[in-house]
């Protein structure tokens, strides 16, 4: 997922500074209360764009935290000899690299034993730094810039797919089974944009197709027309959009409006259901990507769906298997290093070995999930489909 900046103004300012304020007030509260009662209290951060153009993403992977920690509570947990109960602290970095390490710094100042988040790359990579400064374990869900793991640092983990993964699958399947040997690339230089676009074009030169056209717009743009008109003078076979569906929706529709009706193709951050209402009828035949099973192909995926209908009235929009896994990475490690203190546990995460909803996570050296999964989706009459991927491209999504 990409970063998206957003200035901020002084109000926005302070209601972050007042939501963070809250959070902590509620927290020391309820930390109160469980001493009393003699029980441990293990707080996880969970960091999301909650508001803005993106916080149907946020809130959903939010959920997925909170429901890994209603379930564990449930179960119960027992650390050192005693009762354990965890809490989630919920923070909106706004998908913004800056607000990212303020709520990275609160998690940190709030004594969290881990987090799950952030949502974006462009959020994720500077909020690292402090994390890992700080000792504090972060398990990604969502997180598929491959610099996120490239940074060395011992106290990262990511339970999805890369961006190079996703690009040289996207790649595979555009040059070999549709054939397109001339392609045009557009990207919104976000983290995740960029990065994308770059593994993707490398891709296809590597596959044998050349990349006739590179272009670039931004994450809060909304008017594509002379980008398009560029790119139509190069006939291109098939148009790739490093980005999300915010820029994607209105990008496919503004193709058919300068005559390009060669198929349009995008990663996760195109998959979606947002791409689907802002691109409209234009949308129909698109390609994408997402950097993880099918929900067809995630082994628990059926009685989870259930379960989060239950408690949050609604469908699974993305990340919400993910986060809920990541959460469950989380305390799987302490589990087994009887203990929340993340000095302590965290030499248990490279170790995992878990079953999750998503499929069986297990860590590399850097911290990568081993096997990920790349899956390919066109879009037929408004809804996702699945598209088999041969096995020359199979192989080079795993690589």
């Amino acid at each position: 997922m990409q970063a998206f900046r957003f200035t901020l103004g002084a109000l926005a300012l302070a209601t972050l500074a007042a939501c963070g304020k809250q959070a902590t007030e509620t927290a020391a509260g309820d930390a109160s209360s469980a001493a009393a009662d003699n029980v441990q209290v293990v707080k996880i951060g969970s960091a999301n764009p909650l508001t803005g153009p993106f916080a149907h993403w946020g809130r959903d992977s939010d959920n997925g935290v909170v429901l890994a920690i209603e379930e564990a509570n449930a179960a119960g947990v027992t650390l050192g000899g005693q009762k354990v109960k965890f809490e989630v602290v919920s923070e909106d970095d706004q998908a913004d690299p800056k607000v990212a390490t303020q709520v990275a710094q609160r998690f940190v100042d709030a004594g969290v034993a881990g987090v799950v988040g952030h949502l974006t790359s462009g959020a994720t990579i500077p909020a690292s730094r402090i994390y890992s400064d700080a000792g504090v374990p972060m398990v990604a869900a969502s997180v598929t810039s491959p610099k996120f793991t490239q940074q060395g640092y011992a106290n990262t983990f990511r339970i999805i797919a890369n961006d190079t993964q996703q690009g040289n699958a996207l790649a595979a399947h555009a040059v070999g089974a549709l054939g397109a040997k001339k392609i045009a690339v557009i990207d919104d230089r976000s983290t995740y944009g960029q990065g994308l676009a770059d593994d993707f074009a490398r891709a296809v030169e590597a596959a044998g197709g050349k990349v006739v056209k590179r272009e670039y717009t931004t994450n809060s743009a909304s008017d594509f027309m002379a980008i398009l008109t560029s790119i139509k003078g190069s006939q291109p076979d098939l148009v790739f959009y490093g980005g999300m569906d915010a820029q994607a929706g209105p990008m496919v529709k503004q193709m058919k409006k300068v005559g390009l009706t060669v198929p349009y193709m995008g990663a996760d951050g195109v998959n979606t259901a947002e791409f689907v209402k802002l691109g409209g009828e234009a949308a129909n035949g698109s390609y994408a990507s997402s950097a993880g099973a099918s929900k067809e192909k995630m082994p628990g995926y059926a009685a989870f769906s259930e379960r989060f209908k239950k408690r949050f009235g609604g469908d699974i929009q993305a990340y919400a298997p993910y986060t809920y896994d990541a959460t469950r990475v989380l305390i799987d490690a302490m589990k087994r290093a009887d203990s929340a203190e993340p000095a302590k546990y965290l030499a248990e995460l490279p170790k995992t070995k878990l079953d999750g909803v998503t499929g069986p996570i297990a860590f590399d050296a850097k911290g990568d999930i081993v096997g990920g999964t790349v899956t390919l989706y066109r879009l037929e009459n408004g809804a996702w489909k699945t598209v088999e991927a041969p096995a020359a491209q199979a192989a080079s999504a795993a690589k």
